[in-house]
């Protein structure tokens, strides 16, 4: 019995690494992405945006939105359990690189996401990719990436998203202008 549990001691590093590892593989899965190896950007930038709006802040935040004009973004809120963003602009191109991007691409790989945009032009040298985050139905994650020689952006919206909702977020928050139209914009 005492050899027994001297060899279960021993391996309990191994087992420990494994769950450490299938725990952040799960968490990589979510519809919340890892931004936090970004944060050595801000350091190169002329401009930075960090918005870390968790489940918590995001029902606060919605309080502020009480007036009949904000009674769009309040709908546009709810369910919603985080809006994270980050935003570097840079004095002249090459302050960030490709690992920069990988390190977030890397984790919209996962069988939930899915790219359903791709924006690019050679002209200028900008790219933007719209991924959303699906479990079954039901959109519950949405990221954006936007890449340019001197900017780069990355908006992580996580929760059951309605994208005619979500339109109503476009300059909230660190929110870009998304491009999304609701049909009563179209037809104007």
């Amino acid at each position: 019995m005492r050899n027994l549990f001297q060899s279960t001691w021993k391996l309990a590093p191994v087992f420990l690494l494994l769950l450490v590892g299938s725990a952040s593989t799960a968490q990589a899965q979510g519809p919340k992405l890892q931004m936090d190896q970004l944060d050595f950007l801000a350091n190169k930038a002329n401009e930075t945006v960090d918005v870390k709006l968790d489940e918590r802040l995001m029902q606060t935040t919605a309080k502020f939105f009480s007036g009949k004009d904000d009674a769009d973004i309040k709908e546009a809120l709810k369910g919603i359990k985080g809006i994270y963003v980050k935003s570097f602009s840079f004095e002249k191109e090459g302050e960030y690189s490709q690992v920069e991007v990988d390190s977030i691409v890397s984790q919209l790989r996962g069988n939930t996401w899915s790219k359903i945009l791709t924006v690019k032009s050679k002209k200028d040298r900008e790219n933007i990719e719209v991924y959303l985050n699906m479990v079954g139905d039901q959109i519950t994650g949405l990221a954006v990436l936007s890449i340019e020689p001197k900017e780069f952006t990355v908006v992580n919206i996580v929760g059951p998203i309605d994208i005619e909702k979500l339109s109503k977020l476009e300059g909230q928050f660190g929110v870009p202008d998304l491009g999304i139209e609701s049909d009563k914009t179209k037809k104007k």
